[in-house]
């Protein structure tokens, strides 16, 4: 299958011809359809617009060096929007309707995948669409799917490692609430991330609330050194990665010793001294840290830029998604 020649544009800025969608009815979803991108119709009293009722997904589909095109872990994101779903008591989209929607999408915008580095991001969304306005104390019983496909660049600008200012009192999010992806959530963050890069230039915050050290608004955090990838352990209170869970796979599979545990602000900045520190997320892959900002401080990691590690796992990772390296966890599914 052939794919696009044009370079990728800015990363979300530009939607593919066609999108996917599915209703519900009596909070069944019926079958996907794939239409021109476009408006979707949607009631102002619609539960989502007012109670919060909307949760999402992001992923992407790879250009092959053998001419495919390949969905990355389509099932687990799908998976991973039923717990949204679930715990905002939405209807939940079977995970079977979700995989089989961003195949269709695929296929049907395959002249509008740009050529590696860059991808086809897919954003799954749902939303509560009951139009009620006085259902505060009620979930929406009805509800919207539908998928977005973005031709994107690769995020990682390549230029040194991104700064992370460290934040200690404002949370991201609430600690029942961090696994789920819905907008709120990285509503919460953004005032907080204005105010570090206009203060202290720095790309993201790194959210430590009491010193626990969790995640930034847009990415899971790891430490990494030629021996171990150490990371926080999984709780309610942050978003369950898929390129973590990938990563640290990987990193099993490479020898490392894997450590998922408690993280403190000291430790983080002691690491900082001679080993690595990355983000990882659908987005960046797996990105380096370059300095921290924390007490007034600037703390460099390594030299500032991607260490060693880092590179290698992101190598790895990278050389599965574009069918370069063999899939042993079958994570890739050619469309």
């Amino acid at each position: 299958m052939s794919v696009s020649t044009t370079p990728a544009p800015a990363f979300g800025t530009v939607m593919a011809s066609r999108m996917a969608l599915a209703t519900t009815d009596d909070g069944v979803f019926g079958a996907v359809e794939v239409v021109p991108t476009g408006p979707v119709e949607l009631h102002p009293a619609a539960h989502a617009l007012h109670y919060g009722s909307a949760c999402f997904e992001g992923l992407k589909a790879h250009p092959g060096v053998d001419g495919k095109v390949r969905l990355f872990r389509p099932q687990r994101h799908a998976e991973r929007l039923g717990v949204s779903a679930e715990l905002l008591s939405l209807p939940v989209p079977p995970v079977e309707l979700v995989t089989g929607a961003l195949r269709e999408l695929v296929a049907a915008n395959l002249d509008d995948v740009p050529p590696a580095p860059g991808a086809l991001y897919l954003r799954p969304v749902l939303l509560g669409v009951d139009p009620n306005i006085g259902a505060a104390a009620a979930p929406s019983t009805e509800a919207l799917l539908y998928v977005l496909a973005s031709p994107v660049g690769d995020y990682f600008r390549g230029d040194g490692g991104l700064t992370l200012a460290i934040e200690t009192e404002l949370p991201r999010t609430t600690p029942q609430f961090g696994q789920v992806k819905c907008g709120a959530n990285y509503a919460m963050a953004l005032g907080v991330t204005r105010r570090a890069r206009a203060e202290h230039g720095a790309d993201q915050v790194l959210f430590a609330p009491g010193g626990d050290v969790q995640e930034t608004g847009a990415a899971n955090f790891l430490l990494l050194d030629d021996r171990r990838v150490v990371t926080k352990a999984l709780d309610p209170s942050f978003l369950h990665g898929v390129t973590r869970d990938s990563i640290l796979t990987l990193a099993r599979d490479l020898g490392y010793e894997v450590e998922e545990r408690d993280l403190g602000i000291e430790e983080v900045l002691d690491w900082a001294r001679t080993g690595e520190a990355a983000l990882a997320g659908t987005a960046a892959v797996l990105a380096p840290v370059g300095a921290f900002v924390h007490g007034g401080r600037r703390h460099p990691v390594g030299d500032g830029s991607m260490g060693p590690n880092t590179a290698r796992l992101r190598e790895a990772l990278l050389a599965i998604q574009r069918g370069e390296a063999a899939d042993p966890h079958d994570w890739t599914q050619p469309v």
